[in-house]
C-alpha cells in the first residue's frame, strides 16, 4: 500500500507555496498572522538598512549595488514573509496559537502590579544576599591568605 508523505497530506511544500497568490484560511487567525508578518517585514527592513549602511559608498565602485541589493532583498523578504504566514503548516500553527490565546486568563492591573512588585523585591533581595555572601567569602579568603 502506498504511503502519503507529510507534505502532500497537509499541502504543498514551501517552495511551491512561494509562487501562489491565494490566502490559506483567510478568516482564521488573522491577528496573529498579521502581527507575525509585520514582525518579519520589520526584520527584513532592518536587515536591508544594515546592508545599505554596510555597503557604504559602493561595492567596488559600483554605487547602484548599494540601493538595488537591499531593495531586492526587501522585496523578496516581504513576499517570502507573506507567503510563509499563508503556508498551510505554519498558518495552522498560528491559527491554533490565536485560539489558545483566547483561553488565557489575563491578570487585572492590580494583580499585575502586585506580581511585578514581588518579582522586583525578590530579585533585589537575592542580589543583596549574593553580594553579602561575596563579601563574606572575600573576607574569609583574605584572612587565610588565598588571593
Amino acid at each position: 500500500m502506498a504511503t502519503v508523505s507529510e507534505d502532500s497530506a497537509s499541502g504543498r511544500s514551501l517552495i511551491s507555496e512561494l509562487f501562489d497568490v491565494s490566502l490559506y484560511k483567510a478568516r482564521q487567525g488573522r491577528i496573529v498572522r498579521q502581527v507575525t508578518c509585520l514582525a518579519l517585514w520589520l526584520a527584513m527592513w532592518l536587515g536591508a538598512w544594515q546592508l545599505y549602511e554596510t555597503l557604504g559608498s559602493g561595492l567596488y565602485g559600483l554605487n547602484y549595488w548599494r540601493y538595488w541589493l537591499p531593495g531586492g532583498l526587501v522585496v523578496f523578504g516581504m513576499w517570502f514573509a507573506f507567503r510563509l504566514v499563508n503556508w498551510p503548516k505554519f498558518a495552522d500553527f498560528l491559527i491554533s496559537v490565536e485560539a489558545e490565546m483566547t483561553k488565557v486568563s489575563w491578570p487585572t492591573k492590580i494583580e499585575l502590579y502586585r506580581a511585578s512588585m514581588v518579582v522586583i523585591f525578590t530579585m533585589a533581595f537575592l542580589a543583596l544576599l549574593l553580594f553579602a555572601y561575596d563579601l563574606l567569602w572575600q573576607a574569609i579568603f583574605d584572612f587565610i591568605g588565598v588571593s
